[in-house]
């Protein structure tokens, strides 16, 4: 495809909320690979996306022609269950401030950065996009499921009643560079790595893990998700009318815990025993993405699991080696 032929363009003001966070920092890699120069950011302390004036104000002040929406709270299952209010009204206030923003200033396209959570907990497996609001949500992350289901449609509403070009990525279970490794505010892989590479350091013989390993998961490396919302970006645009205005990206292919501990465990040098406390919630029992849109429109997953591990156990070892890490 020609650049003229893009639907964003090398020389776009493009802002990417969130470009700190492993989500966010790997689009912002993505856009630099394709040659997207003007890339514009906005720190935390510069401006904080849930306070409604300011956004306004900046958005005014720097004009951009395109915004990738990667800004959130998050966390693991323990957080969400103690924060429910948390993770709502913090998630609904930024991306509603960043989407009408974005909007009300005539931005030529935005994407919003979802999360495969929205699905219904006992969705047909894989997950296709049509399976949005047909069923209850997991209990331990509800919360924050229902503020991204209401950012998705948002831009759907937006684009049905104005004709905003707003569109919508759900990933499945990231990871990569920049990860959160906090031992309690982590999500599952992120948390594993940290619990294994501890264990290894110390020499234990022995690491127990949450749940029963069952349930199975799907794994996608931050950097192949910064290249599918460039795609997404350069290719992709629904009507109006379309029913789907969301497309899962994902790898297509799953693991149990089980199998993800175990693969950690050799990543991170660990020989000694996996044991499993089955007290502990073990959340929803299979979350496959159905990912044949995103497919047929010429885009798939390219980073293996076992490699993007090895990538990823190598930046926990260099974010504990400077300090950086949360305790």
């Amino acid at each position: 495809m020609s650049a003229s032929s893009r639907r964003i363009q090398p020389d776009d003001r493009i802002f990417v909320a969130g470009h700190r966070g492993m989500a966010g920092s790997a689009i912002q890699r993505a856009f630099q690979r394709h040659g997207y120069g003007q890339l514009v950011t906005a720190s935390r302390a510069e401006l904080d996306l849930g306070d409604g004036p300011a956004v306004e104000r900046w958005f005014s002040a720097h004009q951009p022609d395109v915004v990738v929406l990667a800004a959130a709270k998050v966390g693991g299952i323990q957080a969400n269950a103690s924060q429910p209010a948390d993770f709502l009204l913090d998630n609904l206030r930024l991306q509603t401030n960043v989407i009408e923003a974005a909007w009300r200033h005539d931005c030529r396209r935005l994407l919003f950065l979802g999360s495969s959570c929205i699905y219904p907990k006992f969705a047909e497996q894989p997950i296709r996009e049509e399976a949005l609001l047909t069923g209850a949500l997991e209990p331990t992350n509800e919360w924050y499921a229902i503020a991204k289901i209401a950012g998705l449609k948002l831009c759907q509403a937006l684009r049905r009643q104005h004709g905003f070009d707003a569109i919508s990525l759900m990933p499945t279970n990231l990871y990569g560079p920049g990860d959160n490794y906090h031992p309690t505010g982590s999500h599952v892989l992120p948390a594993l790595i940290r619990r294994f590479q501890e264990a290894a350091d110390a020499g234990s013989n022995e690491v127990m893990c949450w749940g029963t390993g069952s349930p199975l998961r799907e794994f996608l490396h931050a950097d192949d998700l910064g290249e599918a919302c460039v795609f997404a970006l350069e290719h992709w645009r629904p009507e109006a009318e379309d029913p789907i205005h969301h497309l899962n990206v994902g790898t297509g292919v799953d693991l149990t815990i089980r199998e993800l501990a175990e693969q950690v465990a050799e990543a991170t040098g660990f020989q000694g025993q996996i044991t499993w406390d089955s007290s502990k919630p073990d959340g929803t029992p299979r979350k496959q993405l159905d990912v044949s849109r995103m497919r047929a429109l010429g885009w798939t997953a390219r980073i293996p699991l076992r490699e993007g591990l090895q990538r990823t156990v190598q930046d926990f070892r260099a974010q504990r080696s400077v300090g950086a890490l949360r305790l």
